[in-house]
């Protein structure tokens, strides 16, 4: 038996349709998964399932807001009656509001807890029943080092990030018995578009993290696709409640 292959399993990526979302979309195909591509802008997720497709791979965009219940609900129906059920969630959705404490509103705030914890928590609430009935399941959330650190620049993301550790602890403690293993992964400085972002608003911070990294450089999506695959199958059967730092050793580095 390969403890690493996913033939026949059903994976939903939640912001599946870019950066490191994508990245772990494509790993767990490579394995043999069938992608559920979940993402607010329809174009986008059309876009990458049609990458998939390029690549022999088994994908379905299915366009949600993954802040509001029903909408997750749905979501959720609509893969069962498209794959004929789901193995795997990974929790990736994912904003960034970059402004210091003082100047961050109370809707912006908001914004970002919701897209980046709540949705967490009703999408995995909403696998939950699906996930149970199969005997099992993988439940990934994407952390970020700033589940670690602290930001000037970054209070309600570090926050949201912070809360998505202890939420899969609770999530890891509470549906162990029905065989569902819930991890989380801490990227580090990836390079998507979202940190290009970063890198045009945030002076000089290119050169610290190269300056911080003992590997010398930053990540690519590629880099989460071999997580992705270990924590979503029988490799990782007995690992839950983890938080795993994907990160070129940045966050031991002093």
């Amino acid at each position: 038996m390969n403890m690493f292959d996913l033939t026949g399993k059903v994976a939903i990526v939640t912001g599946g349709n870019g950066g490191i979302g994508f990245g772990m979309a494509r790993g767990l195909a490579r394995a043999g998964a069938s992608i559920a591509v979940v993402g607010r802008n329809a174009e986008k997720s059309a876009q990458a399932v049609q990458e998939l497709h390029s690549l022999d791979f088994q994908a379905r965009a299915f366009q949600a807001d993954v802040t509001d219940p029903e909408a997750v609900a749905g979501m959720v129906d609509a893969v069962v009656e498209s794959f004929g059920g789901v193995d795997i969630l990974v929790n990736n959705a994912g904003i960034n509001i970059r402004k210091r404490p003082e100047d961050l509103s109370p809707d912006e705030w908001q914004q970002v807890l919701n897209t980046n914890l709540t949705s967490a928590f009703l999408c995995s609430r909403a696998c939950y029943p699906v996930l149970k009935r199969a005997g099992g399941g993988k439940i990934l959330n994407n952390g970020s080092m700033l589940s670690i650190f602290g930001t000037p620049w970054g209070p309600a993301y570090a926050a949201s990030k912070g809360g998505m550790v202890q939420l899969t602890k609770s999530l890891a403690t509470a549906w162990a018995a029905d065989n569902i293993q819930v991890n989380c992964f801490l990227p580090g400085w990836i390079d998507t578009e979202l940190t290009r972002n970063a890198r045009s608003e945030v002076d000089g911070l290119h050169d610290r993290v190269l300056a911080r990294t003992p590997a010398g450089r930053w990540g690519d999506i590629e880099d989460l696709e071999g997580l992705a695959v270990f924590f979503a199958s029988a490799a990782s059967n007995f690992i839950t409640g983890v938080a795993m730092p994907v990160d070129g050793g940045f966050s031991v580095s002093g």
